[in-house]
């Protein structure tokens, strides 16, 4: 049995991965899928004082308090970011890191550094009234949609679960100092349907701890755990 933890990305909550984890499940394995702070059923704890940091703890604590160990590792998104600075925490827990279309930091970087148009939510949210809140993205024209996501039944059930991102998950820095975490193997898997002018950090041909690079692709927009969940699950599954 292997225990996965699936940590969705900006905007979302656990509820994301609800067509996954019953299909790892129904495999023998035990699933983890969280809401972050100030998503899903932690809404209320949403607040100006959220931010990266509050996610890596989040996810950090909850492995060492149930005492996982040999943890699949998922992160979507934005969730690249925490789940390679919990790595970095707590590198002898982690069997595998799988970067689902994320975001993949080096040490001192932020949201915004790998995907510098971030920037210009972020002074959106800081002009507004509030001052901290960035409002999820919008839908775009087929074949984009939502999130990646077309089906207009799909679309209605996501927009109920988005909820809105702290400008601080995108401007807090990973501080990467532990050599361990690069002994980890690593996934990719990339969603090759993106929008015009879209681009990705290339994937080095070489893994931190020397095996080649493994990347996988799927045929779909960003949220592919809604959009090809069985696809997904059965990746996840080989990598146990």
């Amino acid at each position: 049995m292997t225990t996965y933890l699936l940590v969705h990305g900006s905007w979302h909550s656990g509820e994301s991965w609800k067509r996954v984890a019953p299909l790892l499940a129904e495999a023998g394995h035990r699933v983890l899928a969280p809401s972050l702070t100030g998503y899903g059923d932690k809404i209320d704890l949403a607040g100006p004082d959220v931010g990266l940091d509050t996610h890596i703890a989040d996810i950090a604590d909850l492995i060492v308090a149930d005492d996982l160990r040999d943890v699949v590792l998922v992160g979507h998104s934005y969730a690249g970011l925490v789940v390679t600075a919990v790595a970095d925490r707590v590198p002898e827990r982690i069997g595998r890191i799988v970067y689902l279309d994320a975001m993949v930091p080096q040490d001192g970087e932020n949201a915004i550094d790998i995907m510098p148009a971030l920037q210009l939510l972020v002074d959106a949210a800081l002009a507004s009234a509030n001052g901290w809140r960035i409002p999820p993205l919008p839908e775009l024209p087929a074949p984009f949609g939502l999130f990646g996501v077309t089906d207009p039944t799909d679309i209605a059930w996501l927009r109920k679960t988005l909820t809105d991102q702290p400008v601080d998950c995108l401007r807090q820095r990973v501080k990467l100092t532990n050599p361990a975490a690069d002994t980890i193997p690593r996934t990719h898997i990339h969603c090759t349907v993106a929008p015009e002018g879209f681009e990705r950090r290339p994937v080095p041909a070489v893994q931190p701890n020397g095996s080649p690079a493994d990347v996988r692709e799927l045929p779909t927009g960003h949220d592919c755990m809604i959009t090809m969940p069985r696809e997904l699950a059965a990746i996840l599954i080989e990598l146990s």
